[in-house]
Order: structure tokens, then C-alpha cells, then sequence
């Protein structure tokens, strides 16, 4: 029996569903998953998305997000869990995580946000701003409603990370999808390979659905006026290649 087969039987095992060697099966690890990975990019949005607002709009300090960023992606997430973890103690594992998980969560999310209410045009800005309308009020009514489709955006991919990346929870004995690899790499042979690979299957499923559920949402909480229809994609290729037409003979 190949890798693959192996995988679909301890996939769709009934006994995998309701429990493992570690107790507790698959769906309850789906939703600790999803809990480190919803708790991680809130506290990460709560931080990243009204700096970034306050960083667009004045257009001073973008330098801090360039910074950020780089320094943020630059960490090791697996390294600082376990510094944290040292440091904090196996009691205070899932905030250890949760910290780890933050610093991977706030580069895509700034660099979102910054990027959308930084390049809502200026004439409209500054029409908002001849019409009466307070800062406060061109934030909120102007830039934010334009900047929503790339802060979307940044928030689609600060989760895809996140949770691809949630699994490093299993390394401080923590619940997860991440578990099953972890055990399985430990409980070694045919099952414990299998049980490794099928956990990697349902992170990557777990990430395509999410990915499918956030770009739904996005689709609708974008308004209409500031999607790019398909037809103004496929003029716009024309004119960036446009063909050429032979030219009419005069009889």
C-alpha cells in the first residue's frame, strides 16, 4: 500500500474522528487550530490596522512600516516559541504561541492597510476635505471604504500564514493540527507516517477552505464600484498589446 493510500484510510477512519493516541480526534484539533489562528490575527489587526491607518493617511512614519515589516518576517516563529516558551513557562504556553503567531500576523496586515489608504487618490481626499469633512470623517467614509479591498486583502494573508504556520503549537504540547504530525513523526512506522502526512493534508485543506470562506466575504463587503470588472481586465490587456490592423487598400 502506497503513501497515499495509506493517508485516505487514516483519513477516513471513524476511529481518527472521535479520537487519537493523543486523546481527543480530528475536529476538536480543526478547532483549537482555528482558535490560536483567530485569536493570533485579532490581536494582530487590533495593532497593526489603526497604525497603518494613522501611517496612510499622514503620510509620516511610513518608514515604520518598511521596518516592520522586514523585521517581523525576518523572525523565526518556531525559534521565538521556544524562547518564550523558556522564558514564560510551559503554564503560559498558549500566550507564548499566541505571541509568535502575532509577529507573523502583523507584517501582511500593516502592509495592507498602509498601502490602501495610502493610495486612495489625493484629489478625492482633498475634495473631502474642501467639502468640510473632518480628518476623522475622511478616514472613515473615504479612505477606509476604498483602502477595504487591500486591507482585505492583507488580512487574507496574514491568516493563510498564520495557520499554516499554527502547527508549531504541537512543539509546546499544545493542541492543534500541528499534533498530529508531531505524534506521528514520534509514534514512527507505516501509521505514524501516515498520521504525519495526514495531518499536513488537513492543514492545507483547512487553508484552502478558510481562503475560500475570506474571499467570499471580501467579495461581498467590497463595493461594486471598486471591483475590476473581468471585461475592463481584458480591455485593458488589448491596450497594453494592442494588435495591429492592416491597413484598407484603396482601389
Amino acid at each position: 500500500m502506497n503513501i497515499f493510500n495509506q493517508v485516505w484510510v487514516w483519513l477516513t477512519d471513524p476511529d481518527n474522528w472521535h479520537k487519537s493516541i493523543n486523546g481527543p480526534g480530528i475536529p476538536f484539533h480543526i478547532l483549537k487550530h482555528l482558535e490560536y489562528t483567530g485569536l493570533a490575527v485579532l490581536i494582530g489587526a487590533l495593532i497593526a490596522v489603526p497604525l497603518g491607518v494613522v501611517i496612510g493617511h499622514t503620510g509620516r512614519g511610513s518608514f515604520l512600516v518598511v521596518g516592520i515589516a522586514n523585521s517581523f518576517r525576518a523572525l523565526p516563529e518556531l525559534g521565538l516559541l521556544v524562547l518564550l516558551a523558556i522564558i514564560m513557562g510551559v503554564a503560559l504556553a498558549v500566550q507564548a504561541v499566541t505571541i509568535a503567531l502575532v509577529a507573523l500576523a502583523i507584517p501582511p496586515l500593516l502592509a495592507g492597510t498602509y498601502a490602501g489608504v495610502r493610495n486612495v487618490d489625493r484629489d478625492v481626499v482633498d475634495a473631502a476635505r474642501g467639502m468640510g469633512m473632518r480628518e476623522r470623517e475622511i478616514v472613515f467614509k473615504v479612505e477606509l471604504p476604498i483602502a477595504l479591498p487591500l486591507m482585505l486583502g492583507g488580512l487574507r494573508a496574514a491568516t493563510l500564514q498564520v495557520i499554516a504556520t499554527a502547527s508549531i503549537a504541537a512543539f509546546v504540547s499544545l493542541d492543534g493540527l500541528g499534533r498530529f504530525v508531531i505524534d506521528g513523526r514520534a509514534f514512527g512506522g507505516t501509521d505514524g507516517y501516515a498520521m504525519m502526512a495526514g495531518g499536513a493534508v488537513l492543514i492545507a485543506a483547512l487553508a484552502i477552505a478558510v481562503e475560500l470562506v475570506l474571499a467570499g466575504v471580501q467579495r461581498l463587503a467590497v463595493s461594486p464600484g471598486l471591483r475590476t470588472p473581468r471585461i475592463g481586465r481584458r480591455v485593458a490587456r488589448v491596450r497594453m498589446n494592442p494588435v495591429e490592423e492592416p491597413e484598407e487598400t484603396i482601389v
